[in-house]
Protein backbone atom coordinates (compact mmCIF):
# COMPACT_ATOMS: atom_id res chain seq x y z
CA UNK A 1 0.00 0.00 0.00
CA UNK A 2 2.81 2.14 0.96
CA UNK A 3 4.63 1.82 -2.66
CA UNK A 4 1.09 2.12 -4.54
CA UNK A 5 0.67 5.57 -2.53
CA UNK A 6 4.31 7.29 -3.13
CA UNK A 7 4.66 5.49 -7.14
CA UNK A 8 0.91 7.67 -7.58
CA UNK A 9 2.19 11.01 -5.99
CA UNK A 10 5.64 10.95 -8.16
CA UNK A 11 4.09 10.00 -11.52
CA UNK A 12 1.59 12.24 -11.50
CA UNK A 13 3.99 15.26 -9.79
CA UNK A 14 6.57 14.39 -12.53
CA UNK A 15 3.96 14.06 -15.31
CA UNK A 16 2.94 17.33 -14.39
CA UNK A 17 5.65 19.05 -13.95
CA UNK A 18 7.09 17.66 -17.45
CA UNK A 19 4.34 18.47 -19.44
CA UNK A 20 2.79 21.52 -17.83
CA UNK A 21 5.12 24.02 -19.95
CA UNK A 22 3.81 22.33 -22.87
CA UNK A 23 0.27 23.11 -22.16
CA UNK A 24 1.13 26.34 -21.47
CA UNK A 25 2.94 27.05 -24.69
CA UNK A 26 -0.38 25.60 -26.35
CA UNK A 27 -3.17 27.99 -24.42
CA UNK A 28 -0.62 30.79 -25.03
CA UNK A 29 -0.95 29.90 -29.22
CA UNK A 30 -4.41 29.78 -28.19
CA UNK A 31 -4.74 32.79 -26.72
CA UNK A 32 -6.86 30.70 -24.28
CA UNK A 33 -6.22 33.83 -21.23
CA UNK A 34 -7.74 35.31 -18.03
CA UNK A 35 -9.99 37.91 -18.59
CA UNK A 36 -9.64 39.62 -15.73
CA UNK A 37 -13.09 41.49 -15.22
CA UNK A 38 -13.50 45.35 -14.87
CA UNK A 39 -14.49 45.00 -10.89
CA UNK A 40 -11.52 43.21 -10.11
CA UNK A 41 -8.69 44.92 -8.30
CA UNK A 42 -6.10 47.16 -9.80
CA UNK A 43 -3.17 45.28 -8.82
CA UNK A 44 -4.87 42.44 -10.29
CA UNK A 45 -5.19 43.66 -13.67
CA UNK A 46 -1.64 42.77 -14.82
CA UNK A 47 -2.69 38.87 -14.72
CA UNK A 48 -4.70 39.21 -17.57
CA UNK A 49 -2.13 37.63 -19.92
CA UNK A 50 -2.08 34.79 -17.72
CA UNK A 51 -2.98 31.25 -19.83
CA UNK A 52 -6.06 29.79 -18.27
CA UNK A 53 -7.28 26.05 -18.59
CA UNK A 54 -3.91 24.67 -16.66
CA UNK A 55 -6.50 22.71 -14.57
CA UNK A 56 -6.74 20.32 -17.16
CA UNK A 57 -3.60 18.29 -16.78
CA UNK A 58 -3.65 17.91 -12.73
CA UNK A 59 -7.59 16.67 -13.56
CA UNK A 60 -6.37 13.91 -16.82
CA UNK A 61 -3.53 12.35 -14.88
CA UNK A 62 -4.78 11.43 -11.88
CA UNK A 63 -7.79 10.39 -13.69
CA UNK A 64 -5.37 8.22 -15.85
CA UNK A 65 -3.11 6.65 -12.98
CA UNK A 66 -6.33 5.61 -11.04
CA UNK A 67 -8.14 4.13 -13.61
CA UNK A 68 -4.98 1.98 -14.12
CA UNK A 69 -4.75 1.35 -10.52
CA UNK A 70 -8.76 0.27 -11.05
CA UNK A 71 -7.27 -2.38 -13.54
CA UNK A 72 -4.69 -3.77 -11.13
CA UNK A 73 -6.53 -3.85 -7.79
CA UNK A 74 -10.01 -4.08 -8.92
CA UNK A 75 -12.94 -2.31 -9.51
CA UNK A 76 -13.53 0.64 -6.52
CA UNK A 77 -17.57 1.99 -6.81
CA UNK A 78 -16.43 4.61 -4.60
CA UNK A 79 -13.25 5.70 -6.68
CA UNK A 80 -15.26 5.50 -9.41
CA UNK A 81 -17.44 8.25 -8.23
CA UNK A 82 -14.34 10.38 -7.59
CA UNK A 83 -13.85 9.83 -11.52
CA UNK A 84 -16.42 10.88 -12.92
CA UNK A 85 -17.63 13.67 -10.26
CA UNK A 86 -14.23 14.76 -10.77
CA UNK A 87 -14.19 14.50 -14.74
CA UNK A 88 -18.02 15.64 -15.47
CA UNK A 89 -16.93 18.74 -13.08
CA UNK A 90 -13.97 19.84 -14.68
CA UNK A 91 -15.42 19.54 -18.02
CA UNK A 92 -18.36 22.24 -16.43
CA UNK A 93 -15.31 24.29 -15.97
CA UNK A 94 -13.76 23.89 -19.02
CA UNK A 95 -17.05 24.79 -21.16
CA UNK A 96 -17.00 28.14 -18.89
CA UNK A 97 -13.33 28.96 -19.55
CA UNK A 98 -13.17 28.34 -23.60
CA UNK A 99 -16.22 30.29 -23.79
CA UNK A 100 -14.73 33.17 -21.65
CA UNK A 101 -11.70 32.50 -23.80
CA UNK A 102 -13.19 32.14 -27.36
CA UNK A 103 -15.25 35.78 -26.31
CA UNK A 104 -12.49 37.74 -24.67
CA UNK A 105 -15.18 39.08 -21.59
CA UNK A 106 -16.37 36.91 -18.56
CA UNK A 107 -19.50 35.89 -19.96
CA UNK A 108 -19.00 32.14 -20.06
CA UNK A 109 -22.01 29.27 -19.26
CA UNK A 110 -25.13 31.09 -18.05
CA UNK A 111 -24.98 31.29 -14.21
CA UNK A 112 -28.34 29.34 -14.42
CA UNK A 113 -27.24 27.16 -16.97
CA UNK A 114 -23.89 26.23 -15.08
CA UNK A 115 -26.05 24.90 -12.46
CA UNK A 116 -28.18 22.95 -14.03
CA UNK A 117 -25.78 20.71 -15.30
CA UNK A 118 -23.92 20.80 -11.79
CA UNK A 119 -27.33 19.61 -10.11
CA UNK A 120 -27.47 17.21 -13.44
CA UNK A 121 -24.39 15.88 -12.32
CA UNK A 122 -25.05 15.66 -9.19
CA UNK A 123 -27.67 13.80 -9.53
CA UNK A 124 -25.85 10.84 -11.84
CA UNK A 125 -23.62 10.61 -8.87
CA UNK A 126 -26.08 10.00 -6.49
CA UNK A 127 -27.85 7.23 -8.78
CA UNK A 128 -24.48 5.70 -8.87
CA UNK A 129 -24.04 6.11 -5.03
CA UNK A 130 -27.81 4.30 -4.73
CA UNK A 131 -27.01 1.62 -7.29
CA UNK A 132 -25.85 -1.11 -4.47
CA UNK A 133 -27.62 0.29 -1.55
CA UNK A 134 -25.33 3.80 -0.69
CA UNK A 135 -26.86 5.11 2.78
CA UNK A 136 -29.14 7.80 3.09
CA UNK A 137 -27.69 8.46 6.69
CA UNK A 138 -25.42 11.21 8.15
CA UNK A 139 -23.18 10.55 10.51
CA UNK A 140 -22.81 12.86 13.03
CA UNK A 141 -19.26 12.80 14.74
CA UNK A 142 -18.90 12.12 18.59
CA UNK A 143 -21.72 10.61 18.93
CA UNK A 144 -21.28 7.37 17.13
CA UNK A 145 -24.46 7.64 15.59
CA UNK A 146 -26.24 8.20 12.31
CA UNK A 147 -29.33 10.20 11.57
CA UNK A 148 -31.28 8.40 8.53
CA UNK A 149 -32.29 11.62 6.36
CA UNK A 150 -34.00 9.68 3.92
CA UNK A 151 -35.30 11.81 0.57
CA UNK A 152 -34.06 14.83 2.44
CA UNK A 153 -30.32 12.89 1.77
CA UNK A 154 -30.70 14.08 -1.51
CA UNK A 155 -31.09 17.48 -0.97
CA UNK A 156 -28.05 17.65 1.08
CA UNK A 157 -26.31 15.87 -1.53
CA UNK A 158 -27.29 18.70 -4.17
CA UNK A 159 -26.19 21.49 -1.83
CA UNK A 160 -22.96 19.86 -1.21
CA UNK A 161 -21.99 19.53 -4.56
CA UNK A 162 -22.81 22.52 -5.82
CA UNK A 163 -21.74 24.45 -2.96
CA UNK A 164 -18.63 23.05 -2.55
CA UNK A 165 -17.50 23.29 -6.18
CA UNK A 166 -18.40 27.03 -6.42
CA UNK A 167 -16.52 27.81 -2.92
CA UNK A 168 -13.19 26.54 -4.32
CA UNK A 169 -13.90 28.30 -7.30
CA UNK A 170 -14.21 31.69 -5.17
CA UNK A 171 -11.07 30.47 -3.23
CA UNK A 172 -9.36 30.30 -6.38
CA UNK A 173 -8.55 34.25 -6.48
CA UNK A 174 -4.57 34.47 -5.75
CA UNK A 175 -1.79 32.80 -7.14
CA UNK A 176 -1.60 28.64 -5.54
CA UNK A 177 -4.26 30.05 -2.95
CA UNK A 178 -6.19 27.17 -4.19
CA UNK A 179 -4.20 24.68 -5.18
CA UNK A 180 -2.45 25.07 -1.85
CA UNK A 181 -5.46 24.94 0.04
CA UNK A 182 -6.69 21.86 -1.56
CA UNK A 183 -3.64 19.90 -0.67
CA UNK A 184 -4.13 19.86 2.69
CA UNK A 185 -7.67 19.35 2.28
CA UNK A 186 -7.49 16.20 0.20
CA UNK A 187 -4.78 14.63 2.66
CA UNK A 188 -7.04 14.55 5.02
CA UNK A 189 -9.27 12.16 2.66
CA UNK A 190 -6.09 10.31 1.72
CA UNK A 191 -5.88 9.87 5.50
CA UNK A 192 -9.16 8.91 5.42
CA UNK A 193 -8.87 6.09 2.97
CA UNK A 194 -6.11 4.63 3.92
CA UNK A 195 -7.92 4.50 7.18
CA UNK A 196 -10.38 2.07 5.52
CA UNK A 197 -7.98 0.32 3.20
CA UNK A 198 -8.99 1.30 0.16
CA UNK A 199 -6.64 0.84 -2.57
CA UNK A 200 -8.05 2.28 -5.24
CA UNK A 201 -9.17 5.42 -3.28
CA UNK A 202 -5.92 6.09 -2.23
CA UNK A 203 -3.98 5.74 -5.90
CA UNK A 204 -6.70 8.46 -6.51
CA UNK A 205 -5.90 11.05 -3.53
CA UNK A 206 -1.63 10.36 -3.93
CA UNK A 207 -2.26 10.93 -7.49
CA UNK A 208 -4.32 14.13 -7.40
CA UNK A 209 -1.92 15.22 -4.19
CA UNK A 210 1.17 14.67 -6.67
CA UNK A 211 0.00 16.78 -9.51
CA UNK A 212 -1.54 19.54 -7.29
CA UNK A 213 2.01 19.94 -6.18
CA UNK A 214 3.66 19.58 -9.71
CA UNK A 215 1.03 22.36 -10.87
CA UNK A 216 1.71 24.71 -8.01
CA UNK A 217 5.34 24.92 -8.81
CA UNK A 218 4.03 26.85 -12.31
CA UNK A 219 0.79 28.86 -10.11
CA UNK A 220 2.57 30.34 -7.35
CA UNK A 221 3.28 33.56 -7.63
CA UNK A 222 3.83 34.75 -10.34
CA UNK A 223 1.98 32.67 -11.58
CA UNK A 224 2.09 31.16 -14.99
CA UNK A 225 -0.85 29.23 -15.61
CA UNK A 226 -4.24 29.42 -13.49
CA UNK A 227 -6.42 26.47 -12.81
CA UNK A 228 -9.50 28.00 -14.50
CA UNK A 229 -13.00 26.94 -13.63
CA UNK A 230 -11.58 23.45 -15.16
CA UNK A 231 -9.70 23.06 -12.29
CA UNK A 232 -11.86 24.52 -9.39
CA UNK A 233 -14.84 22.87 -10.41
CA UNK A 234 -13.64 19.84 -9.96
CA UNK A 235 -11.39 20.24 -7.06
CA UNK A 236 -14.39 21.60 -5.12
CA UNK A 237 -16.26 18.49 -6.78
CA UNK A 238 -14.10 15.84 -5.92
CA UNK A 239 -14.19 17.75 -1.88
CA UNK A 240 -18.29 16.63 -1.70
CA UNK A 241 -17.88 13.28 -3.37
CA UNK A 242 -15.00 12.47 -1.08
CA UNK A 243 -17.19 13.28 1.82
CA UNK A 244 -20.02 11.42 0.33
CA UNK A 245 -18.16 8.03 -0.25
CA UNK A 246 -16.21 8.29 3.36
CA UNK A 247 -19.10 9.76 4.81
CA UNK A 248 -17.92 12.61 6.23
CA UNK A 249 -20.62 15.45 5.06
CA UNK A 250 -20.29 17.36 8.22
CA UNK A 251 -16.62 17.54 8.18
CA UNK A 252 -16.30 18.66 5.23
CA UNK A 253 -17.48 21.56 6.61
CA UNK A 254 -14.80 21.98 8.54
CA UNK A 255 -11.87 20.35 6.50
CA UNK A 256 -13.00 22.80 3.56
CA UNK A 257 -12.71 25.72 6.46
CA UNK A 258 -11.08 28.09 3.87
CA UNK A 259 -13.34 28.20 1.34
CA UNK A 260 -16.87 28.57 3.72
CA UNK A 261 -15.59 31.47 4.76
CA UNK A 262 -14.60 33.07 1.30
CA UNK A 263 -18.34 31.84 0.41
CA UNK A 264 -20.33 33.24 3.69
CA UNK A 265 -18.08 36.04 3.06
CA UNK A 266 -19.51 36.93 -0.73
CA UNK A 267 -23.32 35.95 1.17
CA UNK A 268 -23.17 38.13 3.88
CA UNK A 269 -21.49 41.23 1.35
CA UNK A 270 -24.40 40.70 -1.27
CA UNK A 271 -27.01 40.55 1.35
CA UNK A 272 -25.96 43.96 3.20
CA UNK A 273 -25.84 45.81 0.06
CA UNK A 274 -29.05 44.79 -1.18
CA UNK A 275 -30.34 45.25 2.72
CA UNK A 276 -28.50 48.23 4.32
CA UNK A 277 -26.91 49.67 1.42
CA UNK A 278 -23.29 49.52 3.10
CA UNK A 279 -20.46 47.14 3.28
CA UNK A 280 -19.59 44.55 6.02
CA UNK A 281 -16.20 43.82 4.51
CA UNK A 282 -13.28 45.79 2.77
CA UNK A 283 -13.41 43.33 -0.86
CA UNK A 284 -14.85 39.83 -1.23
CA UNK A 285 -14.46 37.64 -1.42
CA UNK A 286 -12.64 37.65 1.90
CA UNK A 287 -9.11 36.95 1.21
CA UNK A 288 -8.96 40.27 -1.03
CA UNK A 289 -9.36 42.28 1.67
CA UNK A 290 -5.93 41.23 3.06
CA UNK A 291 -4.02 42.60 0.40
CA UNK A 292 -6.03 46.03 0.17
CA UNK A 293 -4.10 49.07 1.98
CA UNK A 294 -5.17 50.04 5.20
CA UNK A 295 -6.27 53.62 3.57
CA UNK A 296 -9.23 51.24 1.97
CA UNK A 297 -9.78 48.86 4.77
CA UNK A 298 -7.59 46.52 4.51
CA UNK A 299 -4.56 44.53 6.07
CA UNK A 300 -2.18 45.89 3.57
CA UNK A 301 -0.14 42.72 3.02
CA UNK A 302 1.34 41.09 -0.24
CA UNK A 303 -0.16 38.67 -1.85
CA UNK A 304 2.39 35.95 -1.13
CA UNK A 305 2.08 36.49 2.71
CA UNK A 306 -1.51 36.78 2.36
CA UNK A 307 -1.15 33.51 0.28
CA UNK A 308 1.06 31.45 3.15
CA UNK A 309 -1.34 33.10 5.71
CA UNK A 310 -4.04 30.93 4.43
CA UNK A 311 -2.29 28.20 3.51
CA UNK A 312 -1.45 27.90 7.43
CA UNK A 313 -5.39 28.28 8.52
CA UNK A 314 -5.98 25.67 5.39
CA UNK A 315 -3.96 23.53 7.42
CA UNK A 316 -5.32 24.25 10.62
CA UNK A 317 -8.61 23.44 9.52
CA UNK A 318 -7.54 19.97 7.78
CA UNK A 319 -6.07 19.07 11.21
CA UNK A 320 -9.59 19.65 13.14
CA UNK A 321 -11.52 18.54 10.87
CA UNK A 322 -9.59 15.39 10.80
CA UNK A 323 -10.04 14.81 14.20
CA UNK A 324 -13.43 15.44 13.76
CA UNK A 325 -13.94 12.75 11.20
CA UNK A 326 -11.71 9.87 13.29
CA UNK A 327 -14.48 11.03 16.24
Amino acid sequence: MVINCVLSFVISLVAVWVFMPSLIAYLKKLSFQQTVSEYSLEEYKEKGKTPIMGGILFIVVPLLVTTVSQLIYGFSKNALILQITFAGYGLIGFIDDWLIAVRHDNDGLVPKKKMLLQILLALLIFFIYRMDGGELTLRIPFAHTALHLGPFYLILILLMFSGSSNAVNLTDGMDGLAAGCCVTSFAVFLILAWISQEAVMITFYSALLGALVGYLHYNVKPAKVFMGDTGSLALGGALAASSLVLKQELALIIIGGVYVLDTLSCMIQIGSVKLRHKRVFPYTPIHYSFVLSKQKGGLGLGEVQTVHIIWIASLVFAVIGLFIALH
